[in-house]
């Protein structure tokens, strides 16, 4: 952006754009999919992907990536990488294979796997500084060379699908960790003796991701966790390929997920599979069902994921910023986008 003040930005001739309100772009942090594909589904899928959430009004989104050998994760890291070199995506994000089998959620137990800290670096390499976010359940053995070696890699530490205690996670939190993966999702539960990572993240600076859709989370939660956290609160949408697509069956992974009234689960009623969620969605969601007040809200779709992933050029209307901007209605609703300064068809 070349300036930020007041008078009426360039609109398209066909847009009116009237009393509306001009945010910054989204920044969804933990994506996998949307539009009938995955991330997983090779380059022009992830373009695909993208270019679906971007019309939601998402114009910075991290590729998640479920758990899957490490071969082919290596194979799909390198694959993606030069889309974050080039822009289209924020960055990677490996959700797996390092995680709780208990709390494994809509991830293909035979694929789980020991943290290892060669895997670790291999992957590291492999993405060539596109790898930006990695999961992982601190309390499993090596967890803890793990996150130092990703640490000291430069990549942002996530605990995730953990059934760790409150002290094993306040561990993890001392040696880097700097983020709850979709919190108290594929967490231990909280207990008032043993309050498990949901209280360790809340205690701490660390960011907590929430998926705002009425499903993942009751909407006094995601209320809840916003008032306590309104600065360290990030709204993603954790979104699978059916986010954008009606009713049906879809891949996540190597796993197969049905779709009943916008509701994933794994096939056969098994546990959430991701959300159909897109960053609008869980704007609306968070504001006029969850009474999340507007500013916090689209604080936690913008600027703040972005501060969660060392994004310094988005989520944000200022001077030097990247021009990224969401055009909103009075009911939340897009209108309009804009990206790297040009409006989006």
């Amino acid at each position: 952006m070349v300036g930020v003040g007041a008078g009426d930005p360039p609109a398209p001739a066909d847009l009116d754009l009237g009393d509306v309100l001009v945010a910054p772009g989204f920044v969804d942090a933990h994506c996998h999919g949307g539009g009938g594909t995955s991330f997983q589904d090779g380059v022009e899928a992830a373009r695909a992907v993208a270019e679906v959430h971007l019309r939601h009004g998402t114009t910075s989104v991290v590729a998640s990536l479920v758990t899957d050998t490490h071969e082919r994760q290596l194979a799909a890291v390198r694959e993606l990488a030069p889309l974050v070199r080039g822009g289209v995506l924020a960055g990677l994000h490996l959700e797996g294979p390092w995680l709780a089998p208990e709390h494994r959620g809509a991830h293909d137990p035979r694929l789980l796997a020991t943290p290892s800290v060669a895997d670790a670096r291999e992957l590291v390499a492999a993405a060539d500084g596109a790898l930006r976010m990695v999961t992982i359940a601190p309390e499993l053995p090596g967890a803890s060379d793990v996150i130092d070696a990703l640490v000291a890699a430069g990549v942002v530490v996530a605990i995730g699908h953990t059934g760790a205690t409150w002290e094993q996670s306040t561990l993890a939190l001392a040696a880097g960790a700097t983020v709850g993966t979709h919190l108290f999702n594929g967490m231990r539960p909280v207990h008032h003796r043993e309050p498990g990572p949901v209280i360790a993240l809340l205690n701490s600076e660390a960011f907590v991701e929430v998926i705002a859709d009425g499903v993942h989370l009751h909407p006094s939660i995601t209320r809840r966790v916003l008032a306590d956290a309104p600065d360290r609160a990030v709204l993603i949408t954790d979104a699978m390929a059916a986010a954008g697509m009606s009713d049906g069956d879809y891949g996540l992974g190597p796993l197969r997920v049905e779709v009943r009234d916008g509701v994933a689960r794994l096939a056969g009623g098994g546990s959430i599979a991701g959300s159909t969620l897109t960053m609008d969605a869980a704007l609306r969601h968070a504001v006029l069902t969850a009474g999340v007040p507007l500013l916090d809200a689209l604080r936690a779709a913008t600027a703040t994921p972005a501060r969660m992933l060392g994004l310094t050029d988005v989520g944000e209307l200022r001077e030097g910023a990247r021009a990224d901007l969401v055009v909103l209605d009075d009911d939340l609703r897009v209108r309009r986008v804009m990206r790297s300064g040009a409006w989006v068809a």
